[in-house]
């Protein structure tokens, strides 16, 4: 069956639309043109375990697909630009999308659909995220100043321990993001664990229209900001160089610096 291609059952009609790469090469979805339903498989989806069948029987459905969308759809918004551009010259306007995975939507069908258009077209708003991990403080205390920095430039800003939350949160707070920090100490010449964990992570989902800028403390011989500044590119992310490396702990001198840092990434959220 290709896109628009009808099976006639009698009563009811199902018209199929082939939604490749959303997320798998062969997937596809099927429309109910009697009942106006849209059984969506990967798309529109959420990982909520419920009894409940529809989206008002829940709550706001939507940070949930926000998670779903940020951690599965993200590499794929060149085939689902396309797929919506298609609903639209089809005229398919359903009242309800079935997903295969979570609640069925009905009654935020336009806040969704309005969603993925946006997350799908990489938009983003005033809004910076500070992630990182720490060995015995110092990088916390760098985080923590550049955060400060941000949130006085009026800029919302979050932060985020990697031990304290999982990637998928970290991504789905990535997703409408104009720019972000990674901060890692320097354990044996390279990046912490949880950093590198998370940039691997980071490559795999390739983030739209994100900058970004690496920190970090070392002891003896640094290392780990250059490493993250090397992924961040690798991930096709925007990079401000040089990033802020301090040596032992930052004193008042480091972190003015780190103010200023956070002034920067704040300045780059309000242009984009």
């Amino acid at each position: 069956m290709k896109t628009g291609d009808q099976l006639d059952l009698g009563k009811k009609t199902l018209m199929f639309l082939e939604a490749t790469m959303l997320h798998w090469p062969d997937s596809m979805e099927t429309f109910l043109k009697e009942d106006r339903i849209l059984f969506s498989n990967d798309g529109f989806g959420q990982h909520i375990a419920t009894s409940k069948r529809y989206d008002f029987e829940v709550g706001d459905v939507l940070p949930d697909a926000a998670e779903y969308y940020a951690n599965i759809l993200m590499p794929f918004h060149m085939p689902l630009l396309r797929y919506l551009r298609v609903l639209n010259e089809l005229g398919i306007e359903p009242v309800q999308i079935a997903p295969s995975h979570g609640i069925i939507w009905k009654r935020d069908l336009q806040k969704i659909l309005k969603a993925y258009g946006s997350w799908a077209n990489g938009e983003v708003r005033e809004k910076v995220l500070v992630i990182y991990d720490t060995m015995w403080g110092s990088t916390e205390a760098m985080a923590n100043e550049i955060v400060e920095a941000v949130r006085a430039a009026g800029v919302e800003v979050k932060l985020l321990h990697l031990r304290k939350n999982t990637r998928s949160h970290v991504m789905k707070e990535m997703l409408d993001a104009a720019a972000f920090a990674v901060g890692s100490p320097t354990l044996n010449n390279g990046i912490f664990p949880t950093v590198g964990d998370f940039l691997v992570y980071l490559k795999g989902l390739r983030p739209q229209k994100k900058t970004a800028v690496a920190f970090g403390s070392y002891g003896w011989g640094g290392g780990a900001v250059k490493i993250v500044e090397q992924e961040l590119k690798s991930s096709g992310i925007e990079v401000i160089e040089p990033g802020l490396q301090v040596k032992y702990r930052p004193y008042e001198k480091e972190l003015e610096m780190c103010r200023k840092l956070g002034e920067q990434l704040a300045a780059v959220a309000k242009k984009k």
